[in-house]
């Protein structure tokens, strides 16, 4: 199976995405595996339960390669989405490139940056995570690490919600968020979360560091094994008792700290 990795350049420049009207997946045993070896972004694949016959295998090969979801449903789901002979295979197609976690470790080091990275742990609404990615651009932050299951596509609402700054961020799916922290921790990155009980508020922190930080889910935070994996806990103050910030005002407020303290280190 050919291997789809090249040299990485960057995130993409203002290239165009798919207009909503135009094919959202690609359909076939055939059609995906020629999609491996082209320039094509996969979401996720579906797979006809107890499918079986040629293809399937490279196709599952793949995706655990790349990290890309694979989902086993019943033939009815398959049928409802096209009339065309699926060969009990659809693979959705991504407006996102999503990369490998060393290899944008490495370009953003090798262009001579501090590591500044935003980890999401179940945080499924798009809209959150567009406005996130524009904060990520906008703070100076390089990338936005997602685990491969348990969080919102990246669809047209994200890109929206984003104002194209998905277009401009590193954008990496990993199998493990875990493991991500672990692979973080060798390349010397500290990883920072937010807790409502932390002894420290996030303006007492130092973000100047290679830093990467988590934001979980409003409802139930940070998973605590993931949690349990950070260097530094922090929580931003409330003038209120009110429930918390919404994720993605309190993922802008971290950014922007993490921002003002490298920009202007005397204010730290």
């Amino acid at each position: 199976m050919q291997e789809r990795r090249n040299n990485y350049n960057g995130p993409r420049r203002f290239s165009p995405r798919p207009q909503m009207s135009e094919r959202k997946f690609i359909i076939g045993r055939q059609p995906i595996i020629e999609s491996f070896s082209s320039d094509t972004n996969i979401e996720k694949i579906l797979i006809q339960k107890n499918a079986q016959g040629e293809g399937l295998m490279e196709i599952k090969q793949f995706a655990r390669e790349h990290t890309i979801p694979v989902q086993l449903v019943p033939i009815e789901k398959l049928n409802g989405m096209t009339k065309a002979n699926h060969q009990g295979v659809l693979a959705f197609i991504s407006n996102v490139k999503y990369l490998d976690l060393q290899q944008v470790i490495d370009f953003v080091v090798a262009k001579g940056e501090t590591p500044l990275f935003v980890m999401l742990d179940g945080v499924t609404d798009v809209r959150n995570i567009g406005a996130i990615s524009r904060s990520i651009h906008c703070c100076g932050a390089q990338a936005l690490i997602i685990p491969d299951k348990g969080v919102g596509a990246l669809n047209e609402e994200a890109f929206k919600s984003s104002a194209g700054a998905l277009e401009h961020i590193h954008v990496v799916r990993v199998s493990s968020l875990l493991k991500a922290v672990d692979d973080l921790h060798l390349n010397g990155i500290q990883v920072f979360t937010s807790e409502m009980r932390a002894d420290k508020n996030v303006h007492e922190l130092d973000f100047k560091v290679p830093s990467c930080i988590i934001m979980g889910d409003e409802g139930r935070g940070v998973q605590p094994y993931l949690a349990k994996a950070a260097d530094y806990f922090f929580k931003i103050p409330m003038a209120t008792n009110f429930d918390s910030f919404n994720v993605s005002v309190a993922a802008g407020i971290v950014l922007y700290e993490a921002m003002k303290q490298r920009l202007f280190p005397a204010s730290k």
